[in-house]
């Protein structure tokens, strides 16, 4: 073999070894690079979200209730009732993860229409229910959603029957130990507050805005000297009581007042 012929032999093997050093370095490389994590999508009844645009809704046949953040078709925490019958929507929902206070949002307005609350904390867990009259008939798993709300209300854990009686506007109270109070001073809040030390629950029932369709209760399950709040911004108080529960059956109430 002539001295070319050996020179070019050499080069050609040389640059065979350097192809295949270089598709072994890039496949080296690609190897080593971090994949990307895919988004899980998929979420399950009592796990928590992150804020969306879209609203996180619950549905059993005849109603939906959902929670969703401000900019989104239905903000804050709403129910829909979806059938004509003799039922109605409602929606059960604790605030901040605590459960010595649930909030009942009964809509009274019929099929097609939608009530609700834009007020909500940081957490809200929530199931959707079908009611008739005061009796529940019919209700969902509880979800929980976190961060869907711009601005959570806060939740204040010093209240008691007489910080309520000191700082509210008007209070009422039935037979039985439950008080009512509600403010109005630039932002409305209710209260509901057990002051008995028995087996039965303190409850605060209302309507809002001047609108008879959509009724509102505040469920006060922690005990003696415990009060449950919830707001609502610029709405004023219409109407107004108190009343005693135990469990589901109503032990004490009083007639409706005007406010």
């Amino acid at each position: 073999m002539t001295l070319g012929r050996i020179f070019i032999a050499v080069a050609a093997a040389a640059a065979l070894a350097l192809g295949t050093d270089v598709a072994a370095t890039a496949a080296s490389s690609a190897a080593a690079e971090p994949r990307q994590p895919v988004a899980e999508t998929r979420v399950t009844p009592g796990a928590y979200e992150s804020a969306t645009d879209e609203p996180s809704c619950v549905r059993i046949r005849g109603a939906k209730a959902c929670v969703g953040p401000d900019g989104s078709d239905r903000p804050g925490i709403t129910v829909e009732d979806t059938a004509g019958d003799r039922l109605h929507a409602a929606v059960e929902y604790y605030q901040h993860g605590y459960l010595g206070t649930q909030y009942v949002i009964h809509n009274l307005a019929g099929k097609g229409q939608v009530r609700g609350n834009r007020e909500i904390g940081k957490v809200v867990t929530f199931r959707v229910a079908l009611y008739r009259g005061d009796r529940l008939v019919k209700h969902g798993r509880w979800k929980t959603v976190q961060n869907i709300a711009k601005y959570p209300i806060k939740r204040d854990t010093r209240i008691t029957p007489a910080t309520a009686r000191a700082r509210a506007k008007l209070c009422t109270t039935t037979r039985g130990a439950a008080m009512t109070c509600f403010a109005e001073r630039g932002s409305a809040y209710v209260l509901a507050c057990d002051v008995r030390a028995d087996k039965y629950q303190a409850r605060a029932e209302y309507f809002v805005g001047g609108d008879p369709t959509a009724r509102f209760e505040i469920r006060q399950l922690a005990g003696t000297d415990t009060c449950g709040k919830a707001e609502h911004g610029e709405l004023a108080i219409s109407m107004y009581r108190a009343a005693v529960f135990n469990g589901g059956h109503r032990v004490a109430d009083q007639l409706y007042r005007y406010n």
